[in-house]
């Protein structure tokens, strides 16, 4: 080998040495920084004039468990925004023996017939029948309030989080323009391409989405479910939120927003774009708010009709309200969607709102007070109360139940479907966990990169020791 061609080779090696210190020294930087794929100089040898070219810089990453991290990622979104749901209402409902939850006021109730039935006599212990049923009222007002809040809630994350669905996939189509360009030109992309991944680990929690490659290091976009997001340019996605959620609204009567894909229709729930935190919003404003509604509906509607009978109040006639009222107006069929927000305690019996407890010995409609030792109508509502019948809605099954049992079964059907969703939450964290695990064991290895790096280190002083061998044969040469 010439002097010349051992400077040249020298050099190169030089330059490829002080690359690698660099690149190394960045690995080393952002060895936590989240969506950073490790970086490699690639080397190749320069035929004919001898020494090292630098190819580029490799990014190195396990495409396959970074999908699979994002699809549990995703799957965690959607069991999180349920079992969350599911846990506020059964809250919302109360645990039998908590103070002020719906079982609680059902057993208030009961003693206060009981306990009133001893004595008819007590104007106290008449107005304290009417106080627990209007607390027994109130909460199962309370609790209609709390869904159809929560319905809220969903509705506008939903809109949130396709404003955010429709900002990354943006981010993402400029990213890849300038990842082509910058290929184009012979640039480094590798720091693109982390911004990028960065991007699609955010919006892929909303939506779980699968990546194609194209030409010239860019990407396209598709859901699990099959929609196509970005190709060139992102696909045009809408969704009206609604600011007032009422009972009686459903996506199928079209009183409530839907998302638009393309200007296309979609269902979020079970489609083109289900699978994550999405689709689990959907699934709370749309499913489990309405049937837990459903639920607290059949459970008023059982109490008005138990005391609506004129079989037990026999001031009642056809038609009238009884005991437990729809708004103060006696129940009409038909009207069961959102009773439990309605239901209040007769105003002709409540003291507080200007009644007289009294009816509730002597009858709703009885023209004057009756004899005050006669208990008869308050057994007669005790029974009422505690009679096993069909659930006037069919909404818990066949068989009789009794009014308190109705609210047992309430309770216990929130509370499995929150068990099965949490089950669902804590596979998909186990499972996130694992894969986050798996990737970061595959990413920056400061160990590694410091064996590298006195690797480098020794690389450099080679190659410069040789130029000082050069220096010094040529100084040799020209000192003759």
């Amino acid at each position: 080998m010439s002097l010349s061609g051992a400077l040249n080779t020298a050099l190169t090696g030089l330059g490829a040495a002080s690359r690698a210190a660099g690149v190394v020294s960045n690995n080393l930087a952002n060895a936590l920084t989240e969506g950073y794929g490790p970086r490699e100089v690639a080397l190749s040898a320069r035929a004919g004039s001898g020494g090292v070219r630098i190819d580029g810089v490799i990014r190195n990453t396990d495409d396959a468990l970074i999908g699979d991290r994002r699809q549990a990622a995703a799957a965690l979104g959607d069991a999180g925004a349920m079992a969350r749901f599911l846990s506020e209402v059964e809250a919302a409902i109360g645990l039998p023996g908590a103070p002020g939850s719906l079982s609680s006021r059902l057993a208030a109730f009961e003693s206060a017939l009981v306990y009133a039935s001893a004595q008819p006599a007590s104007n106290v212990r008449l107005d304290g029948v009417a106080d627990s049923a209007r607390r027994l009222a109130d909460g199962l007002e309370a609790a209609s309030d709390r869904v159809q809040d929560l319905r809220g809630r969903a509705d506008a994350a939903i809109d949130r989080m396709v404003g955010e669905l429709r900002l990354g996939l943006d981010q993402v189509a400029d990213l890849n323009g300038r990842i082509a360009t910058a290929r184009a030109r012979g640039q480094e992309t590798a720091s693109l391409v982390d911004q990028r991944q960065q991007v699609l680990d955010r919006i892929d929690e909303i939506v779980p989405l699968r990546q194609m490659p194209r030409p010239g290091g860019q990407i396209a976009l598709v859901s699990t479910g099959g929609a196509l997001l970005l190709d060139g340019r992102p696909a045009q996605l809408d969704f009206t939120p609604t600011r007032v959620i009422t009972a009686d609204m459903r996506v199928e009567t079209g009183l409530l927003g839907t998302a638009t894909l393309n200007g296309r229709m979609i269902d979020m729930r079970d489609g083109s774009l289900a699978g994550g935190a999405l689709s689990g919003a959907a699934e709370v404003r749309d499913e489990l708010a309405v049937k837990a509604q459903s639920g607290l509906d059949a459970l008023a509607l059982d109490l008005v009709e138990r005391f609506q009978n004129p079989a037990v109040d026999l001031t009642l006639a056809p038609g009238d309200a009884g005991l437990f009222t729809d708004g103060g107006l006696a129940f009409t069929v038909g009207a069961e969607t959102g009773l439990a927000g309605r239901i209040a305690l007769n105003p002709d019996a409540d003291p507080a709102q200007g009644g007289e407890s009294w009816r509730l010995r002597d009858g709703l409609y009885a023209a004057t007070p009756g004899p005050v030792g006669d208990g008869t109508l308050l057994v007669a509502m005790t029974y009422a109360l505690a009679e096993p019948r069909p659930d006037a809605s069919g909404h818990f099954g066949p068989g009789a139940r009794a009014a308190k049992d109705i609210g047992a079964a309430l309770l216990s059907d929130i509370g499995m479907q929150r068990q099965n969703a949490e089950a669902r939450e804590s596979f998909a964290t186990a499972r996130l966990y694992a894969l986050t695990e798996a990737e970061l064991a595959r990413g920056v290895d400061t160990d590694a990169e410091l064996q590298r790096l006195l690797l480098v280190e020794q690389l450099y002083n080679a190659n410069a020791r040789m130029i000082r061998v050069v220096d010094e044969m040529l100084g040799a040469l020209t000192r003759l």
